[in-house]
């Protein structure tokens, strides 16, 4: 006889502070959860199918990708089941199989992956390594000329990771854009933990393409959901239709997220475009955060300095220290910030971790630099 499944609920956002990179962009509000329920079940976006999900007008899903497309500065916008798909969709309609694109080297693992899934020949502008880790957008230039050295033509696309997911560094895409456009090399800008949290502006940064992840920045943690969001003149190879089923787009193999998902993003997106209006204020939140870690004592934040976005990385002697001599060894962080209602910096995790300040008020904030203060104080 098998095992019954027992789920316990979550009740992370309401007990702790939670610190997850991963999560801070992607709570959702109360108002989008009202939502998530209504259309727990199935196919709930295809009461009133019109053929594709684009398309749809009630619940007015074409109304929101209208608007989004407009709110990344973008012509056109179409939903996926994450960035990951978005990027893929990009690479897998203009380019062929051993030809080159450029990415960057802080780029996320699914930009590599989905480039290898298309046969792309990989070329990755370095970053200036430890310990700020920046990505200079001039070396995009010589990584192009580079790629088209050894291939004898220009690289297929160029690859921006607008913040990176290690250190949370935000490169100028405005200066990537025009260097693309110089060499007429398409330009995809993955805006995973930018687009949603901060203002961003597609036509501005020169880019063709703009992948966005609803879980990890548009609020909609209820669901995998993405957007990918393009200028007029790739609609024809990147939303090119099925020759038998003329509404369906192939490279999102017809329709993307098709339920409570994407009305999640759809209900959150209100909330979203205000949020971002308080960007400056994130940053000096973040700024303020890893000054105040700092001062501890051998704790430093890696990457941009002064750091322009709420996820930092900090690399962490003081607690490694305690770790060495801990009878609970790299766990000991983990329990002791759980004990204090403080979630979201991984177990195992004392040479150094990343966390993110998105969302939360100073008042938060300084607990937690209270509570590394006392487990350091008390342990070391």
């Amino acid at each position: 006889m098998s095992k019954d499944i027992r789920l316990e609920l979550r009740a992370r956002e309401e007990l702790f502070i939670n610190l997850e990179p991963l999560q801070r962009g992607g709570i959702v509000p109360a108002e989008s959860r009202k939502i998530a329920t209504s259309y727990i079940d199935g196919y709930s976006t295809c009461d009133y199918c019109l053929g594709t999900l684009h398309i749809i007008k009630k619940p007015p899903i074409c109304d929101f990708l209208t608007e989004a497309a407009d709110f990344l500065g973008m012509d056109m916008a179409i939903l996926t089941h994450g960035c990951r798909e978005a990027k893929f969709a990009v690479m897998h309609a203009i380019t062929e199989p051993g030809q080159a694109i450029v990415v960057d080297e802080n780029r996320h693992y699914t930009s590599y992956v989905a480039a290898e899934r298309a046969g792309l020949k990989i070329y990755e502008v370095p970053s200036m390594g430890y310990p700020e880790f920046k990505i200079r957008p001039e070396e995009y230039a010589s990584t192009i000329e580079k790629a088209k050295k050894e291939n004898g033509e220009l690289p297929a696309l160029a690859l921006l990771t607008h913040v990176d997911w290690t250190y949370g560094n935000l490169v100028d895409a405005e200066k990537v854009g025009k260097i693309c456009q110089e060499y007429n090399v398409p330009f995809l800008l993955n805006t995973a933990y930018s687009s949603g949290r901060m203002p961003i502006n597609g036509k501005r940064f020169l880019a063709d393409f703009i992948t966005c992840s609803g879980h990890k920045s548009w609020a909609a943690g209820a669901g995998v959901v993405g957007i990918l969001a393009i200028r007029d003149e790739w609609k024809g190879k990147v939303l090119k239709a099925s020759q038998k089923y003329k509404v369906k787009p192939i490279e999102i193999l017809g329709c993307s997220a098709r339920g409570t998902s994407a009305l999640v993003l759809m209900a959150s997106f209100p909330y979203v475009k205000e949020r971002v209006k308080h960007w400056d204020e994130e940053v000096e939140k973040a700024r303020w955060f890893s000054g105040q870690m700092e001062s501890l004592g051998e704790i430093r934040q890696l990457g941009d300095k002064p750091h322009n976005h709420d996820l930092i990385r900090f690399e962490t002697p003081a607690i490694d220290k305690i770790a060495q001599k801990h009878k609970r060894r790299g766990y000991f962080l983990y329990e002791e910030l759980l004990k204090r209602k403080i979630v979201g910096i991984k177990a195992g995790k004392t040479k150094s971790f990343d966390l993110s300040t998105y969302g939360l008020t100073k008042e938060q904030l300084g607990y937690v630099i209270d509570i590394f203060k006392d487990i350091i104080n008390k342990l070391s």
